[in-house]
């Protein structure tokens, strides 16, 4: 592999302050002046390498408490109204410190790459909190997530089919023998494994068989095998018959060539462009699999790679409302206290942490942007930067919830005034951050912040809160 790699980079040059600013911008979340300082002068396979090399595969927030006891929902139709209400609202409490603690996360840890890839597989590996309602199985498969971030796909791929809130969100704790449910068999081919086409319905109808007995145990939300439900006949699953169980039905996948190019095809358009380069991801994805899904091998032969450092390939992907506000928070060293008011604008601008639309994810893109969305991040933005504090912005809720900062919203009495104390705890020290750039501030902050110039250049002399406002509100900030 060592030798390919050097055939494609041998005669790259060391990368300089605009390409390092690039690949930790899209390895990450708002890369700062000394990281990309840091990173500048490196080679791309030395930079690739301290990358991967430094990745965690734990968290460094602590956790909260409330995501360590797990309440079953089983019994909440024995419960009365009151208890009910009091159980619902506790969740959504509890759902309410998850975001803020995944957000703290992303702007804390010392590998962003791992919150990315993270991320990533978060909006692979499909769940959300409506339907599993149980926020502490929505934690566990984030830990679950990140172990394997930048492991092996393969036994990421095993785990999360055991993974509590994924049995509970595809149904396969009502896939029995006698009544197999189709729904993760499918998934499972559609969406983590092979893309459409690569299989017939009676493939999904032979794995769901596969599958039978793959549950979970309600008292504590662990995974539970029920043997006596499972299907102990013949299957057949693309060509390879046998009395096949979950696990020898993932392996089949596994051993299909368009499960390797799925994959990098898709983190091709996370982090190359929109368009995947097909004979780059076939040689890619073919390292990959011949290296038995190595996350790392992909991710470095991409990062590594001509077409990621291409000018034609800069500034062509749109940042995700997570993109933005972490990337901002961190980009400009903003001052934060509780993070619930950040919780709810990355959902009012469509990413609701552990809430993805459906199955399919979000479908990111140009999807990320319309004439509500472009409008609420102008003023986000707008209201960070005015030398003022973030009391009465607008926007930040969840989508089909109510408007957080104001009326009594989800979150009620004393929730809202913990939420209007987190606004009023935002602090941005303008005259600080733009102190420590030097003599060099007016031409290094322009490279800083934005992927490339600005539609409308800031006039000349501009300089203090004045210059940040004039690039942040340029279109090209929404850009990474």
């Amino acid at each position: 592999m060592a030798g390919l790699i050097s055939t494609v980079t041998l005669a790259a040059p060391p990368l300089d302050y605009i390409d390092a600013r690039h690949l930790l911008n899209r390895a990450g979340f708002g890369a700062t002046d000394r990281e990309i300082r840091s990173f500048a002068g490196l080679s791309r396979e030395q930079a690739a390498d301290r990358l991967l090399g430094s990745a965690r595969s734990q968290a460094v927030t602590p956790v909260p408490a409330s995501l360590n006891a797990f309440e079953s929902p089983r019994g909440l139709k024995r419960l009365d109204d009151d208890e009910r209400k009091a159980f619902i609202r506790r969740q959504f409490l509890i759902s309410v410190e998850l975001r803020n603690w995944w957000l703290q996360e992303m702007l804390e840890t010392p590998s962003p790459l791992t919150e990315r890839m993270t991320l990533f597989w978060h909006n692979h590996f499909v769940s959300g909190q409506e339907k599993v309602k149980s926020p502490v199985l929505m934690y566990r498969q984030n830990a679950l997530l990140r172990r394997h971030a930048l492991g092996n796909f393969g036994k990421l791929l095993h785990e999360i089919a055991r993974d509590p809130a994924m049995v509970v969100y595809l149904d396969n704790a009502q896939n029995r023998k006698a009544q197999p449910n189709e729904n993760f068999a499918r998934e499972v081919m559609e969406l983590f494994t092979l893309g459409e086409g690569r299989y017939t319905e009676r493939d999904i109808k032979e794995a769901a068989r596969a599958f039978t007995g793959w549950s979970i145990e309600p008292d504590d939300g662990t995974f539970r095998y029920r043997r006596l439900q499972h299907d102990r006949g013949t299957k057949t699953v693309l060509g390879t018959s046998g009395n096949l169980d979950g696990d020898d039905v993932l392996d089949i996948l596994l051993d299909q060539p368009a499960c390797a190019e799925f994959i990098v095809t898709k983190l091709w358009r996370e982090f190359v462009s929109p368009e995947p380069n097909i004979r780059e991801v076939k040689r890619i994805a073919e390292f990959f699999r011949m290296n038995r899904y190595d996350i790392r091998t992909a991710l470095r032969l991409i990062f590594v790679s001509d077409a990621f450092y291409a000018e034609e390939n800069r500034a062509v992907l749109i940042k995700s409302p997570v993109d933005l506000v972490v990337g901002t928070l961190r980009i400009f060293d903003v001052q934060t206290g509780e993070l619930t008011p950040f919780a709810f604008l990355t959902a009012a601008l469509g990413q609701n942490l552990f809430s993805p639309p459906n199955v399919k994810g979000w479908p990111g893109g140009e999807a990320w942007i319309n004439s509500t969305t472009l409008l609420q991040r102008k003023q986000f933005l707008d209201r960070l930067f005015r030398g003022q504090d973030m009391r009465g912005a607008e926007g930040m809720t969840p989508r089909g919830g109510t408007r957080i900062a104001k009326g009594q919203g989800k979150l009620g009495g004393g929730g809202r005034q913990r939420f209007l104390r987190a606004l009023a705890e935002i602090e941005f020290d303008a005259d600080g951050w733009q102190a420590s750039f030097g003599s060099e501030g007016a031409s290094r902050i322009p490279r800083l912040v934005l992927a490339m110039a600005p539609v409308e250049a800031p006039a000349a002399g501009t300089s203090g809160l004045e210059l940040i406002r004039d690039l942040t509100q340029d279109p090209v900030y929404q850009l990474k």
